[in-house]
């Protein structure tokens, strides 16, 4: 017998264990009838989601003019909130890629959920570009589909970039997504069939592709798994690079810079893992899950946002210090208009959220408390959207001359389309939390296995 597979015994201590983790995970969640909180928070996700209509509705019949871009701040809220979407889908792919391939085991509660967030996540940015378009019907110009009239994209624009960038990375994720949560579908089958649901039982049976849980079919799932793991890895490198290379190409002071590459993708993944504690602290105690997403858990991925943290604002103070060193006026120009003029109080609450509150992850009880850590995590997210707002609308709203100063005041539908797709996202959130497992059944058992083995208590 392979030594990694457990005795028939072995398996057999196990069921207790394992009938406890699919009643919790599956049973206290989908099969049971919907709770009063989550009709609550799923009516007012869903009321947003249709101020989002209306307000995208609205778009289209008089244009991109109700927004408040114009000369010469050309780009605003479209621009800020699609940048800061994807880099909340980033603690996703972290945690389920580049987690997967460095073999840590404390992935294994939170990928599922991280995962579903990063293809919402996703799906909320890739909005954006497109209404920001001012002609969406004509998106499909942005792709290289063969035409008889020899209609090609411009290859030197950053929206062709992210285009490229944002659907490979959209695909990939979902494939990824939906490869783990195969094996748990044929859980669900066998549990529907079990109690009698047939209806839910054939669907199930047809999403999960026919899994009968055999060796060979564990054999391929994992070598595929594996595959699209390490094909998912560059991905949070490049998609966030290429989005920060929008800015760098250009010759405006305060994007001109080779550090935003790096400094864009840092920033996703600390605002990616504080959208993660942001979901996972009230998920976790609500449904009582508190067993499988541990304290420990939590703890790791506040870590992990402390570090990404610390690159941020070490960005800033680089910023600082080559707009001093490099005696260009403009860029000396910019950092005193950031921290001096008219959108001043946005970057002061910037470093007060990304650089004050961040250092209280430094203490292990702030670490260690679910409702500190949760406040901390929403302060972090306000913080990297204000960053946002401060690196597209202050560089842009003093050109190099006087005379072509302006300022940006978001409109009412500015403020109408970011609240509804912020009403998508927690919609698409809460359905898959009564659809689907939000954490994988199949690597949870196999976690306590080998805790077991080792000798822990799983």
């Amino acid at each position: 017998m392979n030594e990694r597979q457990p005795s028939p015994a072995a398996v057999t201590d196990e069921r207790p264990v394992f009938a406890a983790l699919d009643d919790a995970v599956a049973g206290a969640v989908l099969e049971r009838p919907l709770r009063r909180g989550w009709l609550f928070g799923f009516a007012v996700a869903f009321g947003l989601l249709m101020l989002l209509l209306v307000s995208v509705g609205w778009l289209f019949t008089k244009g991109v003019g109700i927004w408040g871009i114009n000369i010469p701040a050309g780009w605003g809220f479209a621009i800020i909130n699609f940048v800061w979407w994807i880099g909340i889908g980033h603690a996703g792919t972290f945690i389920s890629a580049i987690l997967l391939l460095l073999h840590q085991e404390w992935r294994t509660s939170i990928n599922r959920f991280t995962e579903a967030m990063t293809l919402f996540a996703v799906a909320c940015a890739g909005t954006f570009p497109l209404l920001h378009l001012g002609r969406p019907e004509y998106f499909y110009w942005l792709a290289p589909y063969p035409n008889t009239m020899g209609l090609w994209p411009q290859w030197r624009s950053p929206l062709v970039w992210d285009i490229f960038a944002v659907s490979t990375y959209a695909t990939v994720s979902l494939v990824f997504w939906y490869v783990g949560l195969v094996p748990d579908l044929g859980v669900l089958r066998d549990r529907a069939f079990s109690r009698g649901k047939l209806i839910r039982a054939r669907l199930f049976g047809i999403f999960a592709l026919g899994w009968r849980g055999s060796a060979r079919h564990w054999e391929h799932y994992q070598r595929v798994y594996l595959i699209l793991g390490g094909l998912a890895a560059p991905l949070v490198i490049s998609v966030h690079s290429i989005v920060g290379m929008d800015f760098a190409v250009s010759v405006v002071p305060g994007w001109h810079s080779t550090i935003f590459p790096p400094f864009f993708v840092a920033g996703a993944i600390y605002s990616g893992f504080a959208m993660v504690l942001t979901l996972l602290i009230p998920v976790r105690s609500a449904y009582r899950l508190q067993p499988y997403i541990t304290a420990a858990h939590l703890d790791k991925a506040a870590k992990v946002m402390l570090a990404t943290g610390t690159m941020v604002w070490f960005g800033y103070y680089c910023e600082l210090f080559m707009s001093w060193y490099s005696g260009d006026q403009f860029e000396r120009f910019l950092a005193w208009n950031r921290a001096a003029g008219p959108y001043a109080p946005a970057y002061w609450a910037l470093m007060i959220c990304n650089v004050l509150i961040l250092q209280a992850l430094w203490f292990h009880w702030v670490r260690a408390t679910p409702v500190v850590l949760f406040v901390v995590a929403i302060f972090c997210n306000i913080g990297m959207w204000l960053e946002r707002y401060v690196i597209i609308v202050v560089s842009l709203h003093r050109d190099f001359l006087p005379s072509s100063w302006g300022m940006y005041y978001p409109t009412i539908w500015d403020w109408t389309t970011f609240l509804g797709t912020l009403g998508l996202f927690f919609t698409l959130i809460f359905l898959f939390i009564r659809l689907v497992p939000m954490i994988s059944l199949s690597e949870m058992r196999e976690y306590l296995l080998e805790q077991r083995r080792k000798g822990g208590d799983p």
